[in-house]
């Protein structure tokens, strides 16, 4: 059976990462962008990341310039208005996609597991965030209007634990 723990991605400093550094924990994965009108959402996903790391969570942050140009800088520009504009500390990955022939194989995989609303398998913009349990299973898939607060609420309600919801 396949899990999040067989996949690895470059992260946003140009180290390839294995996810099996996460085994164990519950991750919050997202596709983000810079100049979207869901941006905001950095501040929330910090507040999760910030809020619930000691119990089990890890947000991980995938940049992704596939929906109305709206990620155009590279990784050093990306990092720079994470971190000055929203103080991002949780782990950012490398610009990639998430949809069509280069869809990053997490990506493929993630879509497979948690389809969206009717069944469908696309990304349908940015900030869809993908809720991975600490076996490395994907439990939920958000949609990008669904707040990180809400998802917080959520997992509360799942009993969060470092050996993730429940």
């Amino acid at each position: 059976m396949t899990s999040v723990y067989d996949f690895s991605a470059r992260d946003i400093d140009g180290n390839e990462r294995s996810l099996a550094e996460y085994r164990g924990k519950t991750l919050l994965i997202v596709n983000v962008a810079s100049k979207c009108g869901f941006t905001p959402q950095y501040t929330g996903l910090e507040a999760l990341w910030r809020d619930d790391r000691d119990k089990g969570l890890v947000v991980l942050g995938f940049p992704c310039d596939q929906f109305g140009h709206q990620e155009p800088g590279d990784e050093a520009e990306i990092r720079n208005f994470c971190s000055t504009s929203y103080d991002v500390t949780f782990p950012m990955f490398a610009k990639i996609e998430v949809n069509g022939e280069g869809a990053h194989p997490l990506y493929k995989w993630l879509k497979s597991e948690g389809k969206g609303i009717l069944g469908s398998e696309g990304i349908k913009w940015n900030f869809t965030k993908f809720l991975v349990d600490s076996d490395g299973q994907v439990v939920k898939r958000y949609a990008p209007t669904d707040t990180p607060e809400k998802i917080g609420k959520d997992l509360r309600a799942r009993s969060l634990s470092p050996h993730g919801p429940r």
